[in-house]
């Protein structure tokens, strides 16, 4: 019998990847206390089922920038797909395609929507570093199909990663995968160091968002949202929609649990824009107390990446799926006939 449910095909998917590999994908930053805050905060939180409800049929889509969406399920961008897999993102992008899922990446696309088919594909960045590369970027998004920019807005330096540094891990192997064994000699690399202080965008500002405006009509959605006024800033400066997102627990070590920061992320948002979550999803049950707290969809990165380190595209099907089911069902026992009866007067904070 194969994994019966996400913890499994993390366990399957560790089995079968180089140690390193592994580390990249699981870990957080320096002790890692926001990469466990992020599993925790679901515990501060429990369900208050209703009872005596048809629901005989239950109904998981969702509206998100005038599209229906079957399920409120998202791919996150996640990096190093190529230490799973030669070309990963081609497959994880056909998986999406299949399962009728958004994903959000910045490669592995073209050939699909070349060839017309209905990818949903939001394409994600770190920020360029001027308003020219940023409008040039917009309308190359646009041009090939893209339905939204996903701006990742916590990400100005690489982080403190003590697995990465403990392993030596070389940031080549982001794009060529790890070498296995029986593999041709690879060329010199650089001696692997800790990377942290190297900057992405690290002059990202508030302006970016205008820079976009000003040559693309497609939604910009922020990702790394924690505080609330910055979700008040968001909705200021004109963003599309925002992500509750600490990175998964890869960047600031300490921070905040994305979904213990949701609710008043949500509250300073006030309506006016879609707030989405990512963040230690493990259960459709967990998704179901996202969507009570406000978000109108959840990403998930990491998981994914389990079922295709265990069993390639059909496990990153499987897992989409599961995810989808586990929240339909956890929908008909709480006595939720659709998302849209979804609100926090089903959800209760302990303690």
């Amino acid at each position: 019998m194969g994994p019966i449910n996400l913890h499994e095909f993390e366990e399957a998917a560790k089995r079968k990847l180089n140690k390193l590999a592994y580390d990249f994908i699981a870990g957080g930053v320096e002790d890692e206390l926001t990469l466990r805050a992020n599993r925790e905060a679901f515990n501060h939180f429990v369900l208050l089922p209703r009872v005596m409800i048809d629901v005989s049929s239950v109904d998981t889509s969702v509206q998100l920038f005038s599209r229906k969406l079957d399920f409120p399920i998202f791919i996150a961008p996640t990096g190093g797909k190529n230490l799973v897999l030669p070309n990963a993102d081609e497959t994880v992008a056909q998986a999406a395609l299949n399962s009728k899922t958004v994903i959000c990446t910045a490669t592995g696309t073209q050939k699909i929507l070349e060839e017309g088919k209905p990818l949903l594909w939001w394409s994600n960045s770190t920020g360029q570093p001027n308003k020219a590369a940023a409008a040039s970027y917009a309308r190359r998004v646009e041009d090939q199909g893209g339905k939204a920019i996903v701006l990742t807005v916590d990400n100005a330096y690489q982080s403190n990663r003590d697995r990465n540094n403990r392993n030596r891990f070389d940031y080549g192997y982001m794009q060529t995968g790890v070498p296995k064994p029986g593999d041709p000699p690879q060329p010199p690399r650089n001696p692997a160091r800790p990377a942290m202080w190297q900057p992405h965008t690290a002059n990202l500002t508030w302006d970016y968002i205008d820079w976009v405006r000003s040559a693309s009509s497609i939604p910009i959605i922020l990702k790394g949202i924690l505080n609330p006024i910055d979700a008040g800033l968001a909705v200021q400066r004109g963003a599309s929609a925002i992500s509750c997102s600490n990175h998964g627990g890869r960047q600031l070590d300490g921070a905040i649990g994305s979904l213990d920061a949701l609710p008043d992320v949500v509250d300073a948002v006030g309506g006016k824009i879609p707030v989405l979550m990512d963040g230690g999803i493990r259960r459709g049950s967990d998704i179901l107390k996202a969507l009570a707290l406000g978000a109108k969809g959840v990403l998930v990165g990491r998981s994914p990446l389990w079922g295709l380190a265990a069993y390639g595209q059909p496990g990153v099907e499987r897992v989409l799926w599961m995810l989808g089911a586990e929240l339909k069902l956890a929908m008909a026992l709480a006595g939720i006939r659709n998302t849209a009866e979804i609100d926090r007067k089903i959800v209760k904070k302990l303690g």
